[in-house]
């Protein structure tokens, strides 16, 4: 009777957890969402939005809440990779400049800490997650509920906007980071271990699983 056969070993690289950063650029709300992928499993850390409505028509001030609410986000999670929403084509020249330029400041932000960043397609991010490049930002949200286990959120635009991040970050986890934009090829989490002189401890707080506001 020939012996059983001892499984494989699993490469200590599979194991590895990496931190996805998924961020829906916007001009009045922007959507972000974390999650930790390991293997085939995927663990969604926090989805919010950053709420600019109540600063006004200063887009300057805007751009740096941008900024500063990315680093925030940068240095808790320690996220590997960067996957945002490109601007999509829309009639009014002036709505996609300012739309590029936060996303352009979104980039910014996860390259000073020298994370990788690629973009996806509006259509490519919905057609991996629903199947369907054309699909609504509600059958979106529905079908992460679907996939993903998720905490009860209201159906508010500023959830959906929350969603389509989350589904930026599937979309790239799906995408196995086969697109990852060169940019020195460090992680931020890399980059405080070789360098933990240059950062206070505070910004290696360890990782928080949150929920979703409701």
């Amino acid at each position: 009777m020939p012996a059983p056969q001892r499984p494989r070993p699993v490469p200590a690289i599979e194991l590895l957890p990496k931190i996805i950063l998924g961020v829906d650029p916007g001009t009045q709300i922007m959507g972000y969402a974390l999650i930790e992928v390991r293997g085939q499993r995927v663990d969604v850390l926090c989805y919010d939005v950053i709420n600019m409505k109540a600063l006004g028509s200063n887009h300057a001030v805007k751009l740096k809440q941008i900024f500063d609410r990315m680093l925030e986000l940068i240095d808790e999670y320690l996220p590997d990779e960067l996957a945002i929403e490109a601007p999509f084509f829309g009639v009014n020249v002036q709505s996609m400049l300012k739309l590029g330029r936060a996303q352009g400041v979104a980039i910014a932000a996860a390259l000073s800490r020298q994370i990788p960043y690629v973009e996806y397609a509006p259509t490519k991010v919905k057609q991996s997650v629903t199947g369907s490049g054309s699909a609504t930002k509600e059958q979106v949200a529905h079908m992460l509920r679907q996939t993903l286990t998720l905490p009860p959120v209201a159906e508010a635009s500023k959830f959906l906007d929350a969603t389509d991040a989350l589904a930026v970050a599937l979309c790239h986890h799906y995408m196995k980071g086969n697109n990852v934009t060169a940019s020195g090829g460090k992680s931020w989490g890399k980059f405080l271990a070789e360098n933990p002189e240059r950062v206070g401890a505070s910004t290696a707080a360890g990782r928080k699983k949150a929920p979703a506001k409701s």
